[in-house]
């Protein structure tokens, strides 16, 4: 298959196989990335988007000499940041490795990810950066070839265009997944996308059978838009249990019907999920589960510097949450916090410090403090 398991303790060699050690403690929560990506995060001028196809704010696919081209392009437009001494950041990236790093770093949750990476230096630094913040890499394939890409633009209001670059990167096939995979874990994290679909389904059905629970991010109002058939089917399936939409997603998903606004689309996708969490970036969130609806708003005055990973830092804390027992206030709460936090620096990492501005705000807000502190 052209593929290598990485090394990791929790695999034996038994007849000629890599295989998990049965001993082994499976990770609580799973990620499942197919590709491994690496993300570029920069400030820039406004000029700079206006010569990039697609909308502002959004994510849509390029090639390869197109993320060059924006990445030759980024010197002459990049801004400085009142809370960054680098002009760009490159590190370990993806919506998913986002959530995992997340949960594993700021609270304590084991985690792991399923998915491929390239031999290449891309490759090594998304090992690097993932592995350093204890996520277990067990799962992760390295494959000859590329890693991932994307440029990650941030305007001065702190809102991201994303232009992934994913055509030549490598990845994790649906033929690929084994039971191995996902047995003892509870939770497998997803983000929707058309090009991944053949794997999620894949995954889903084996996760499925493991007994996990199955949550999905809706990943971006073009993939709602342009894939939304795909996507209904998969949310009538009823084998998503937990889905989150962000604002521009949830009006997307129930556009032309007569009030297509977000507490629509919490009730729609409430009608297929045992909770459905639509995020209203500085105006907090709203959540359903079962019959009870909340509404929270966000946490902790700040002004974002960059928007990038605020979603995915939110299913860190709801998913801390809930695997921990919390209400579903709570929950949210946890949430709109570890949301609120990655916005205060560049990339979809939270730094140290801000791990601990974010523990201030939980216990200022009645919450227990859910991280393992190092």
């Amino acid at each position: 298959m052209g593929a290598e398991l990485l090394p990791n303790n929790n695999y034996s060699n038994e007849a000629g196989e890599l295989k998990l050690d049965a001993d082994a403690d499976a990770p609580l929560i799973l990620g499942l990335q197919p590709a491994a990506l690496v993300d570029h995060v920069a400030r820039v001028d406004w000029s700079l988007l206006d010569q990039i196809p697609g909308e502002r704010g959004g994510s849509i696919p390029v090639s390869i000499e197109e993320l060059e081209h924006i990445l030759s392009e980024l010197r002459s437009h990049i801004l400085a940041s009142p809370n960054d001494l680098l002009p760009m950041k490159t590190l370990a990236g993806g919506s998913v490795a986002n959530t995992i790093r997340g949960l594993s770093a700021g609270f304590g949750v084991s985690c792991g990810i399923i998915g491929a990476y390239g031999d290449d230096e891309q490759g090594q630094l998304f090992v690097s950066n993932m592995s350093s913040n204890g996520v277990n890499l067990s799962r992760l394939r390295m494959k000859k070839g590329h890693t991932g890409q994307c440029v990650c633009l941030v305007d001065e209001l702190g809102n991201r265009t994303m232009r992934p670059c994913l055509s030549n990167a490598v990845k994790v096939q649906a033929d690929d997944l084994t039971r191995e995979d996902f047995k003892g874990s509870k939770w497998l994290s997803l983000r929707y996308a058309i090009f991944n679909l053949e794997v999620i389904l894949a995954a889903i059905k084996i996760a499925k059978q493991e007994g996990l629970f199955v949550s999905l991010d809706l990943a971006s109002f073009e993939m709602v838009r342009n894939f939304k058939l795909p996507l209904l089917q998969l949310l009538e399936s009823g084998n998503v249990d937990l889905c989150f939409a962000n604002e521009d997603e949830a009006t997307e998903l129930v556009r032309g019907e007569q009030n297509a606004d977000p507490e629509s689309a919490l009730e729609f996708l409430a009608k297929h999920c045992q909770w459905a969490v639509v995020t209203l970036g500085p105006n907090g969130c709203i959540a359903k589960h079962g019959k009870e609806i909340v509404r929270v708003p966000a946490i902790g005055e700040t002004k974002a510097i960059d928007a990038t990973g605020a979603g995915d830092l939110f299913a860190s804390g709801f998913l801390c949450g809930l695997v921990k027992g919390l209400s579903l206030e709570e929950c949210c709460k946890v949430g709109t916090c570890s949301g609120g936090s990655v916005i205060r620096s560049l990339g979809g990492e939270v730094a140290p410090e801000t791990w601990q501005w974010m523990y201030k705000q939980m216990q200022i807000n009645g919450l227990p403090v859910l991280a393992s502190h190092k």
